[in-house]
């Protein structure tokens, strides 16, 4: 379904695709579509269930692994950079898409923000634990973190591995802030 949408969006643009011509294009019904996707949009975007690999969330829950909030968020990241829901290639596509028609890229920003439910909720777990500052800010800064080094992996013509970017990111952001 993904890959349909956007071949169909490619060829057409994002209002002249509907959900029954995704759906003709992919062999599916309207029915089975709806189990996956709650609007073309997500279609397009390849938006599926936020999902964290239990052992990476109970790991950092705990405290871990390393200890220390800053590098265990970014092990965090990395799992997310490492596994995205629907592959790379159809996050540079995607990405590509949102190029060219922006309030696709409005709509993953929504997504991300949706699922700050469950990222606090995972740094509440956290801080319970460790006592730990800052939790107000981990969860922007996980979500800002993943969708920056997509960013950049993209802008970069989306080979290689996402993850590669995350110490660039890391670093500029620690520039603007002046911190070491």
């Amino acid at each position: 379904m993904i890959d349909a949408s956007h071949r169909l969006v490619a060829e057409r643009g994002l209002d002249a695709v509907s959900i029954d011509a995704i759906c003709a294009k992919a062999g599916v019904s309207p029915r089975t579509f709806f189990n996956y996707f709650e609007t073309k949009d997500d279609a397009v975007l390849g938006i599926g269930p936020w999902s964290l690999d239990p052992v990476v969330v109970d790991t950092f829950a705990a405290g871990g692994p390393t200890g220390n909030l800053s590098a265990d968020l970014l092990v965090v990241v990395t799992e997310l950079l490492d596994k995205p829901a629907f592959g790379k290639q159809r996050i540079a596509a995607a990405f590509e898409l949102a190029r060219q028609e922006p309030r696709l890229l409005v709509r993953h920003l929504t997504w991300m923000e949706q699922h700050r439910h469950d990222i606090d909720a995972l740094i509440s777990r956290r801080l319970a634990v460790t006592g730990e500052t800052g939790g107000d800010l981990v969860g922007t800064l996980l979500v800002v973190l993943t969708h920056m080094t997509y960013v950049r992996w993209e802008a970069t013509g989306g080979s290689g591995e996402a993850r590669a970017h995350l110490p660039d990111i890391v670093g500029d952001l620690r520039s603007l802030l002046g911190a070491p």
